[in-house]
């Protein structure tokens, strides 16, 4: 039986069809605790490309374009956010291919950013909210690096709305590597007049130095279609503003450039 696709992803097909992504495949990593892997797949979907499911525990990540390792709570952040699911099988090959010369693009999203840290794709280290709380609201970010394998279709000092929702979101790091981001351009997304966990700079987002790794504690995978996302500003619609997040890796991946 033939499957009808939802609305959104009709559109989406109609929109970005045109542009010849539907052939690059981005892998979704699923750990035990993961809540979040269906929406960053429909998120690449709704950008026009393929979406591959990967289990913690596979052994070799197939021919995948780039990765995404969703937010959640993988083994329920036992010990710390991420860092049982930083010794998964399947991470030792995110690991080398993400430092390889091919550079595969990888995104970490809350739980995802956390397990970048914990295996050391990205400095830094996450803990929990200087108030102690969980927060879910919709968050104004800045983009502060637009080069980077996911964030090559916003514009650098471009305002966003997504959702944010975590417990463990606050950013730290010395302030030799705090330093060392902002010199290098590696801070990504900053929060705008809000922090909402007390991160180092009002950072939500970094990559590595080659800019093929980034993660971020806010959620773009929610905020990916008309009518299901952050409520309009000023007259101005916002619920796909995350959308460009798995643009920008297809264009990259289409383009030869990753």
């Amino acid at each position: 039986m033939t499957s009808i696709p939802l609305i959104g992803e009709a559109i989406a097909a109609d929109a970005y069809g045109a542009r010849g992504l539907a052939g690059a495949k981005i892998g979704v990593v699923t750990f035990p605790g993961t809540l979040d892997d269906r929406d960053a797949a429909r998120a690449v979907r709704l950008a026009g490309g393929t979406a591959v499911p990967l289990w913690h525990a596979d052994s070799e990540l197939g021919d995948v374009d780039a990765v995404i390792i969703p937010g959640g709570f993988s083994y329920g952040d036992y010990l710390r956010a991420g860092a049982i699911s930083r010794f998964a099988p399947l991470m030792s090959k995110i690991i080398d291919a993400a430092n390889s010369d091919a550079k595969l693009a990888v995104l970490g999203i809350c739980n995802g950013f956390q397990i970048l840290t914990e295996s050391h794709l990205l400095p830094g280290s996450m803990i929990k909210n200087d108030h102690l709380k969980f927060i879910c609201r919709d968050q104004t970010l800045r983009v502060e690096n637009a080069n980077t394998a996911w964030t090559v279709d916003y514009t650098d000092g471009q305002e966003i709305i997504v959702p944010l929702k975590n417990q463990d979101g606050q950013y730290i790091a010395d302030d030799k590597t705090l330093d060392a981001l902002e010199a290098e351009g590696r801070v990504v997304f900053r929060y705008v007049g809000f922090n909402p966990n007390g991160s180092r700079r009002d950072i939500a987002g970094i990559s590595n130095a080659a800019g093929n790794v980034v993660g971020l504690m806010p959620h773009p995978e929610h905020a990916v279609e008309t009518g299901f996302g952050p409520e309009s500003l000023n007259g101005e619609p916002r619920d796909t503003d995350g959308l460009g997040f798995f643009t920008s890796v297809l264009t990259k991946i289409v383009g030869g450039d990753k």
